[in-house]
């Protein structure tokens, strides 16, 4: 399967809403139940027209209907009810069905569905009104549920992906299905969203959403991510050259551009890690060797040359690498040990096939662990003479020197592993939960915690951050970010989140927040979230993963896309237009800015990873350097070109 582009969202039409009575009709004599099951989601993600009843008249209903009955009702002086649509919490409910067929479509699933915000220690005194344990249970357990007339019940969480439409009174979200919300009116379509938005806050932070809370939260100087609106939105738009501001830039990516597979191959092993190299060759990390490609235009193209792990690599380490770091003009690679066996990194020469040395980890004589490795800077696997890489674990930043100490390094043959110098870094007491990092063009260091903080350090010093940007309730699982260090994106299981380091100084000097504290003149961050059909379709365990710019070594030039994993999806938005503060996508939002604007490629199994080649790589009258995605038996490239 190739490239599918994320269409627009259409609004539900009048004929969506009467098709209602025609399926009501059709079912007759049947259980609500049985319908139920026949129900699949659209691979469509837009509200379209449901098809006309082709000139097909409804039978009139009797004259003696519910009117006459209510009537009879109320003049009997009983207890009555009013429907539905007359209470305050109501709204229609709608259904996406038939999954990826031409018959799609959006149909109601209730005329007038009452909806309602609850904990969860209220939902089991409802349901279990003899459990004393759930009627008294900590409130540290509780959050908060919305129910849906009779068929949701699901916890308020950014898994729901709701995204709401203002002008159409409208929220789409995702609940074991995909579905939406229609209010009768702009207030009751504002207080569903303001509940909702209450009750996400507090199941990601733990705390009422109030003006303390959000103070305590993120601080006086990040109360802009809090409120959106007053914060200083500029920066995004003067980050940027004005060239890469112009309208062409910021076009949706979906009419002016096309994206098409130039290479497809199948691979002869599992593939577990991909290794892009900015020169000749990239490499597929499997579960024997290393495959090795040619860097070509138009994506990589196999060689059909595979560097078998050594016998001595193979006997320490029954488990394929977890991660691959080229190095030295890319003529070595550092191989990092699967985290259950924890043996330290192993150099590859490349062009001998032969593996040269081993290292352990080890501080002050003491064995110790590292959960990450990295380049000392976007570039630095292209320096021929590079020694030093960094490393990281939940409570250690530091880098490493593989010049031994004595001047030599040992080799495998010899009977003990030469041991790494810890050159620099910091070992924190506690509370860091770090998860990932990355480095800019100038060595400068971003890491993302468990705890959704994102931390800038400068490349002098690993000791103290320079900003550290406050979470937004979700782990932050992968960072990246830019050559020159203007932005950085974030990857969660939901969404990801791009932020400008850009601010001004006391004595009016634009700088990052790897060189500087940004004070209180901080921009809010963005979002980049999938359309609740595109998250439903990537299924409920499937994650964002990887999120990362298009790849730039050289000063002055710009990154114009990210792309993340999710599943069988890889994800792509253009970076021009994220950046655009007037794209249509953030029209008549509240809050954070959340883009919309994406292209999938979909492919037959789980992507592995997926990233942009080098900017060398990119052809003329293309935008970018052409997309690899590999699976676990497949390489594919794409080229981004122009249909202009």
């Amino acid at each position: 399967m190739g490239a599918a582009h994320s269409q627009e969202d259409l609004e539900i039409c009048t004929s969506d809403e009467e098709e209602y009575e025609e399926y009501e009709e059709r079912r007759d004599g049947q259980e609500e139940s049985n319908d139920e099951d026949k129900f699949e989601d659209s691979r469509d993600d837009t509200l379209a027209p449901s098809p006309s009843s082709g000139g097909r008249r409804r039978p009139k209903p009797p004259s003696s209907s519910l009117d006459d009955v209510d009537a009879k009702l109320k003049s009997l002086k009983l207890k009555y009810t009013p429907p539905p649509s007359t209470t305050e919490n109501s709204a229609r409910l709608f259904r996406y069905i038939n999954g990826n067929t031409p018959k799609a479509k959006w149909i109601t699933a209730e005329k007038f569905a009452a909806y309602s915000f609850v904990k969860t220690s209220q939902v089991n005194e409802e349901e279990e009104d003899d459990d004393d344990d759930d009627k008294n249970q900590d409130s540290e357990n509780e959050w908060w549920v919305l129910k849906v007339g009779s068929k949701i019940h699901e916890k308020v969480s950014e898994e729901m992906q709701l995204k709401a439409y203002k002008d159409q009174r409208r929220v789409d979200f995702v609940a074991k299905g995909v579905w939406a919300l229609k209010f009768g009116t702009v207030e009751g379509f504002a207080d569903y969203v303001n509940s909702y938005n209450n009750c996400l806050f507090e199941n990601n932070h733990g705390v009422e959403l109030n003006e303390a809370s959000k103070a305590k939260i993120f601080g006086k100087d990040f109360i802009g991510w809090a409120n959106p609106e007053a914060a200083d939105d500029s920066m995004w738009e003067d980050a940027d050259d004005i060239l890469l501001k112009s309208p062409q830039s910021a076009t949706p990516l979906r009419d002016s551009q096309d994206l098409t597979e130039a290479f497809e191959e199948a691979t002869s092993e599992g593939i577990h890690s991909l290794a892009l190299g900015a020169l000749d060759n990239s490499f597929l990390v499997g579960d024997s060797g290393i495959q090795v490609f040619k860097n070509m235009r138009q994506g990589i193209q196999g060689k059909g040359v595979c560097v078998n792990f050594e016998a001595g690599y193979g006997r320490a380490h029954s488990a394929t690498p977890r991660k691959a770091l080229l190095m030295r003009a890319e003529t070595n690679m550092l191989l990092m040990s699967p985290m259950s066996q924890n043996r330290g990194i192993h150099q590859l020469d490349i062009e001998t096939g032969k593996v040269i040395s081993e290292w352990k980890f080890e501080k002050d004589g003491v064995d110790i662990s590292m959960s990450d490795i990295t380049n000392d800077g976007k570039g630095a696997q292209l320096d021929p003479s590079a020694s030093t890489f960094l490393g990281l674990d939940n409570n250690r930043l530091c880098r490493w020197d593989m010049r031994d100490r004595y001047g030599m390094v040992q080799d495998l043959a010899a009977a003990s592993a030469p041991v790494l110098n810890w050159a620099n870094g910091h070992q924190f007491s506690r509370g860091t939960n770090f998860q990932c990092f990355a480095t800019t063009g100038d060595g400068s260091i971003v890491v993302g915690s468990l705890d959704g903080k994102i931390r800038l350090y400068s490349s002098n010093t690993m000791r103290q951050a320079k900003t550290a940007f406050p979470g937004l309730g979700a782990p932050v699982t992968h960072v990246d970010a830019t050559f020159d260090g203007k932005w950085i994106v974030g990857t969660t299981d939901t969404y990801l989140i791009v932020i400008c380091t850009l601010f001004t100084d006391k004595a009016g000097k634009t700088k990052t927040g790897f060189e500087g504290r940004m004070g209180n003149k901080i921009a809010a961050p963005r979002l980049l979230k999938l359309r609740p059909l595109d998250a439903h379709l990537a299924g409920a365990n499937n994650k964002f993963r990887n999120a990362q710019f298009s790849w730039v070594t050289e000063d002055g030039k710009q990154e114009r896309h990210v792309v993340a994993t999710v599943g069988k999806f890889s994800v792509i938005w253009n970076f021009q237009q994220v950046k655009n503060g007037s794209h249509e996508c953030y029209h008549d939002q509240e809050g954070l800015k959340k883009c919309y604007c994406y292209k999938i490629v979909l492919r037959n199994e789980s992507i592995v990873d997926s990233r942009f080649m080098n900017d060398n790589f990119a052809i003329s009258g293309s935008p970018e350097a052409p997309l690899v995605i590999a699976t676990p038996m497949k390489v594919s490239s794409f080229s981004l070109s122009s249909k202009r």
